[in-house]
């Protein structure tokens, strides 16, 4: 079977890395801004990575045309999109329908993670901690730690960080507003999604359905990419079900790679603007391979430990980091840019700067060129 699925990518049209890196910017509204609503944007993209509560903003800043914070302000605040655990266990902002549907498609990988913690809830029925779990926060959005000590209570024996982990895992808890919106602070509080939402989860969303929504905002794209960003196992079979309905590629290294038939796919040469994005942006983070967008020489350079750098993007490619500091917008490119470049990166500074802070004046200034 192996060696079959190798000959059949060995004969499929070549994808090199920049018509990946087109392909997959384009898909990502990134190769101009598009003119769709900040939630039609949040459905497209299958959510935006959100451990904190500014990066979906920076987010939808670089990719739609006419976009203001207050627009996903608004949305959080009517529960159109919320804040939840899915992909990679990671916070994601997804839209209500999503996360009523593909918050149960990831269940399975929620249950593995909680078999880490076995020692630490030794004792402890999950099923009965689930329930009081949710009878706890549907009575009243809950603090992490309250809902921590309230378990606790019930299983005193426990260990704190896994009881958290057991409700984080069991429920699909949504961080309550006003976390999350635009100028606003608060703790993360929580609730559950059917009882912020005021409607039932649905039927989890297909493996099959996923793999084609996936497709639309990442791909080209392999089962090991796929895997990569959904934090979820043994997808193959999805695709091979879907094999008649696709088309394939391969990329320079001979991976057989998946794709809708209309699905656009823009010529190399096709011109990239820089583009500011966020920590966490799942550009950088929905590929088992990234070279389409980070080049091998600045593997690790958007990290360091846990914490991630907000990136720059210039010709379409990981170039550099950037940060506000005090009244300026500091760019630290990781290599020379030319002069054309460094002007196109002032002008796309600035209009991320109007979108994002329109009533405060910054300075435009680039940093050391910063070392591997």
């Amino acid at each position: 079977m192996t060696n079959t699925k190798r000959s059949v990518a060995g004969t499929a049209p070549l994808l090199g890395t920049r018509a990946l890196n087109r392909a997959t910017l384009d898909r990502q509204l990134l190769l101009r801004p598009a003119r769709i609503s900040a939630a039609a944007a949040v459905g497209h993209l299958v959510g935006l990575q959100a451990q904190n509560v500014k990066p979906p903003y920076y987010a939808l800043a670089a990719r739609l045309d006419g976009f203001t914070p207050e627009a996903l302000s608004r949305l959080m605040a009517d529960r159109e999109v919320v804040r939840i655990v899915t992909m990679r266990s990671t916070i994601h902002t997804h839209t209500a329908d999503d996360c009523l549907t593909l918050r149960p498609l990831v269940q399975p990988a929620r249950d593995r993670e909680l078999t880490q913690f076995r020692k630490g809830l030794a004792g402890v029925d999950l099923d009965r901690l689930a329930a009081l779990a949710r009878e706890l926060v549907e009575t009243e959005p809950r603090t992490m730690k309250q809902l921590r000590e309230a378990l606790l209570r019930e299983w005193p024996d426990a260990d704190p960080q896994a009881l958290s982990v057991a409700a984080r895992c069991r429920l699909p808890l949504v961080q309550v507003t006003p976390r999350g919106l635009w100028g606003r602070s608060g703790q993360v509080t929580l609730t559950t999604a059917e009882h912020w939402l005021g409607r039932p989860a649905g039927p989890p969303a297909t493996p099959d359905a996923v793999v084609l929504r996936y497709l639309a905002a990442f791909g080209p794209a392999s089962v090991r990419d796929m895997q990569a960003w959904a934090g979820l196992t043994r997808l193959r079979d999805a695709f091979e079900r879907l094999r008649p309905r696709l088309v394939t590629f391969r990329d320079e290294g001979g991976v057989e790679l998946f794709d809708l038939p209309d699905a656009p796919r823009p010529d190399p040469d096709t011109p990239a603007p820089p583009r500011f994005l966020p920590e966490f942006d799942n550009l950088l983070l929905s590929h088992a391979d990234r070279t389409r967008v980070v080049p091998p020489e600045y593997r690790g350079r958007s990290w360091q430990g846990n914490f991630a750098y907000c990136t720059l993007l210039v010709d379409g490619f990981l170039a550099g980091l950037w940060r506000l500091e005090e009244h300026a917008l500091v760019i630290e490119p990781f290599g020379r840019l030319t002069g054309a470049q460094r002007d196109e990166v002032v002008a796309e500074g600035e209009r991320m700067l109007r979108t994002m802070h329109p009533e405060t004046s910054y300075d435009i200034r680039f940093g050391a060129v910063r070392a591997a």
